[in-house]
């Protein structure tokens, strides 16, 4: 089913952890009936362990409390960290684990990079904010630039059967279809939540399924139909072909197009195929900006007055093609205001502004390098999914049995 529009929410933005961890934990430690949470990546740092306290906790006071988290983003919790959780209650999943083979971890495609809470079905937080240190500004130089939105009204409803939905299809052990037979009352429908703003928004997702391409869709359909300003910020800007010919030819028709990028990417040949997409890019009219504070993590764009969207979707081929993603689109000309601001204070103060003087002539040997970069970073995914391959699983962290018997064992 299409995602449509849903009127009545009050969303707001949250930019790095100093913002989103408070404000997640804090609606965890008022949670009367149900946490769900899914990341990507949990780490067993300062952040996570505020996590598990405030899970912990939760879940010890009666609230029913499932989180998921990726196996590979997520590898190396010990066992203290999850037996804790399961003692008090907490059924933790991972999606799709892996056994290393020589040390190494090769499971790295079709993960599930999805960032959403949903707490008592009154609140919800979709962005791009993992649980670890490296999304607080204390963590020095590597700290991570990124948003989320908390959002309150309808739509929050639709999340949360959104996020209902994705434990009882990955599930492949028996007692959780009993288990979901005891949770259906908790559910609520869109129609059921009274309005808590102004703004229109939808979750759009992608699935290797019915969705696989809606959210560098509807990026589309927005850059198509904008007529003064474009802005994207994206940690991994390796967009398809027609989103690319989107782009371009909003700058060519007068549209001031601004892409805000990661000024050192953390691989080689992301440097390398970049140079041809600069190249390109600044050829049509397209303003790029590097952002070199710190790492940039975000994946926020807005269109005009009204349109934006946050999620945790980047604009490249693993995230277009591969993982699965949430992002919600946002109708609202406050929220879009903000996010403008923001994102206009990072193209003046920290960021540089890339010229083609400054990039020279693409031609000889560095064009063929820049030229089969490019295409490999566009290509490979398809590539990778012509292969044989598994069907991802989510599966219970410390065994089927071993949950179990911790979360119905006696309690102190």
């Amino acid at each position: 089913m299409s995602p449509k529009w849903i009127p009545g929410n009050d969303i707001q933005l949250l930019e790095n952890g100093e913002e989103f961890f408070p404000r997640v934990f804090a609606c965890i430690a008022n949670a009367q009936k149900e946490v769900l949470l899914e990341t990507f990546i949990l780490f067993e740092d300062k952040v996570g362990l505020q996590l598990h306290e405030a899970l912990v906790a939760a879940a010890r006071r009666g609230v029913q409390v499932d989180i998921t988290i990726d196996g590979f983003g997520s590898p190396d919790l010990s066992e203290r960290f999850l037996s804790t959780l399961a003692e008090a209650g907490v059924r933790i999943h991972v999606f799709d684990p892996g056994k290393r083979l020589f040390g190494w971890r090769f499971n790295m495609i079709r993960r599930m990079h999805r960032k959403i809470v949903v707490v008592d079905g009154a609140v919800a937080f979709v962005g791009g904010i993992n649980y670890s240190a490296d999304h607080l500004g204390d963590f020095g130089p590597e700290a991570k630039q990124d948003y989320s939105v908390e959002i309150r009204g309808p739509l929050v409803a639709e999340i949360h059967r959104f996020a209902h939905t994705a434990l009882t299809q990955g599930q492949r052990y028996q007692r959780m279809r009993h288990w979901w037979r005891h949770r259906r009352g908790l559910r609520a429908n869109a129609n059921d939540v009274p309005p808590e703003g102004t703004a229109a928004a939808m979750l759009v997702v992608r699935d290797n399924g019915e969705h696989a391409s809606d959210i560098e869709r509807h990026y589309r359909i927005a850059i198509r139909a904008a007529k003064r300003r474009v802005v994207i910020a994206n940690a991994y800007f390796f967009p398809g072909y027609r989103l690319m010919r989107e782009l371009r030819r909003a700058a060519r028709r007068g549209v001031e197009v601004h892409l805000i990028l990661q000024g050192q990417p953390d691989m080689p040949i992301v440097k390398t195929a970049a140079e041809m997409l600069y190249h390109r890019l600044l050829a049509a009219g397209v303003h790029v900006h590097e952002y070199c504070d710190r790492p940039l993590h975000g994946k926020v764009a807005l269109m005009d007055d009204e349109w934006a969207t946050v999620g945790s979707s980047n604009l490249d081929p693993l995230s277009l093609a591969l993982n699965l993603e949430a992002n919600v689109i946002i109708r609202d000309r406050q929220f879009n205001r903000t996010l403008y601001e923001r994102l206009h204070h990072l193209m003046r103060n920290s960021c540089n502004c890339v010229s083609r003087e400054q990039l020279g002539p693409l031609r000889g040997w560095k064009m063929v390098q820049s030229f089969v970069a490019y295409h490999f970073t566009r290509l490979y995914p398809g590539w990778a999914s012509w292969l044989p391959r598994h069907v991802p699983r989510l599966l219970p962290a410390l065994g089927d049995r071993l949950q179990h018997a911790y979360a119905h064992g006696p309690k102190d």
